[in-house]
């Protein structure tokens, strides 16, 4: 057995594996020897077969196979040994002429090599980390949320103003047709407000969707239509009621305090406020990151630049599925996965300058955790630890979980390292400024 390797340049190479006699000629022996121990051919008693005949039906097929183990053993043996970082899976040049009657072997096998490269999380970027505030209007505006929702509801035929009211959306032509409620106070326009005020159960406003609403985000919740589809659109809907809702908005008083918090946590309009804009800024927070993490990555693919081997890979996309790809569905297909093999390098690369690999120990406290939470969420405030560790110990036996779970606490060490070393800028804005900046509109 002899491997050699041609570097054909810095991204691929070729290793050349010389198969002797020597190397396959006992297993192969030994194979066929156990075949005509258990072969039944008709004319022989079982073990009797002369070897000539076992040989001549099964001896090339025994030969292949026995090689090929040996190949894909030699080649993973020097892969490691070697310490090669490759990019997809070795690829057999074919040749067309192989001589398998022939004594010794030789086979190439084309490479892909992963590039050499820095990341310099420190490196200028356009990246803003975003801290949401819950500014006095979104304050008071969930305030008078829950004073109607835990308010008294009278059930109305007359559209009154302060009055929600129920209904569907339509659309033939935009294939539109959605059940939603709506708070007439949302619309941008007092006028389009007026025009419900006086019409019953079962009368229908025509609407234009332009100018709607001061966000048009809340026109594709009311439609069921998606982003791409909101902006822009002047089209004319027709709002038909089914349901007038009128409340009485609940006392700020402590009967309500209690029934949204406990007992005496909150004791005043003022602390109220304080704990839903303190509630609220926890829940922004996880969005932010979340945003924070997804720039600081399209930033890395951007600043981080490196070749790839192009042309190895489409070959090896073409015979890496369950069917193969024509070079065309190869061509497409690495265009759609080449922004995220680049991410892939550049994060294996964070994770091991930084030492983030995750230990099993860190996996069963998160996913600890993330169970108590959950337990909590449905009552269960203080759970035994046996009965936790229960729980996680099966969820862990899913290696499904186990993956999600993994990028889970990879995903919270990323971003607690972006945030000590990207150089971002920090910028407060509202909700409503935030989510123009999620969608390229801020």
């Amino acid at each position: 057995m002899n491997i050699t390797r041609n570097n054909v340049d810095a991204l691929n190479a070729v290793l050349t594996v010389e198969v002797s006699k020597n190397d396959y000629a006992s297993k192969v022996e030994k194979v066929l020897a156990d075949y005509r121990k258990n072969a039944a051919i008709p004319g022989f008693r079982k073990g009797t077969v002369p070897m000539s005949l076992i040989q001549k039906q099964y001896g090339k097929a025994v030969l292949l196979e026995e090689v090929n183990k040996i190949l894909q053993e030699s080649l993973n043996n020097y892969l490691v040994q070697e310490k090669l970082d490759i990019l997809g899976n070795p690829l057999p040049k074919v040749t067309e002429d192989f001589n398998w009657d022939a004594d010794d072997y030789k086979f190439d096998f084309e490479l892909g090599l992963a590039p050499e490269f820095t990341v310099d999380l420190n490196a200028k970027n356009n990246v803003t980390h975003y801290k949401i505030i819950a500014d006095d209007t979104m304050l008071n505006a969930q305030i008078a949320r829950i004073q109607k929702q835990y308010g008294k509801i009278i059930s109305t035929d007359v559209v009154a103003e302060g009055n929600d009211v129920s209904g569907v959306f339509t659309n033939e032509e935009k294939g539109i047709n959605n059940r939603t409620t709506l708070d007439l106070e949302l619309f941008a326009d007092a006028k389009t407000a007026k025009s419900f005020i006086g019409k019953k159960v079962g009368d229908a406003v025509v609407l234009k969707t332009k100018g709607l609403f001061n966000d048009d985000h809340k026109l594709m919740d009311v439609l069921a239509i998606g982003h791409d589809d909101i902006h822009d659109l002047d089209i004319e809907v027709t709002f038909t009621i089914d349901e007038v809702v009128a409340s009485e908005p609940a006392n700020l008083d402590q009967e309500l305090f209690d029934k949204l918090f406990g007992p005496k946590v909150v004791t005043s309009v003022g602390e109220l406020k304080d704990k839903i804009k303190e509630d609220a800024e926890k829940q922004f927070e996880q969005q932010s990151n979340q945003k924070f993490l997804n720039d600081v990555t399209e930033a890395l693919i951007e600043n981080t630049k490196f070749d790839l081997p192009a042309e190895f890979l489409k070959k090896w996309i073409q015979t890496a599925g369950q069917n193969p790809l024509t070079e065309e569905q190869a061509e497409e297909e690495y265009a759609r996965s080449e922004k995220g093999l680049r991410y892939q390098l550049i994060e294996g690369k964070i994770i091991f300058e930084n030492g983030l690999q995750t230990t099993f120990e860190e996996l069963k406290a998160f996913t600890s955790e993330l169970i108590k939470k959950q337990m909590a969420q449905f009552g269960q405030m203080d759970p035994t630890d046996e009965d936790v560790q229960g729980i996680v110990a099966r969820v862990l036996s899913n290696q499904d979980e186990v993956k999600r779970l993994s990028e889970q606490v990879m995903n919270e060490k990323m971003l607690h390292l972006f945030k000590q070393k990207v150089a971002a800028k920090t910028k407060e804005v509202n909700y409503e400024d935030f989510i123009k900046a999620m969608y390229g509109e801020g």
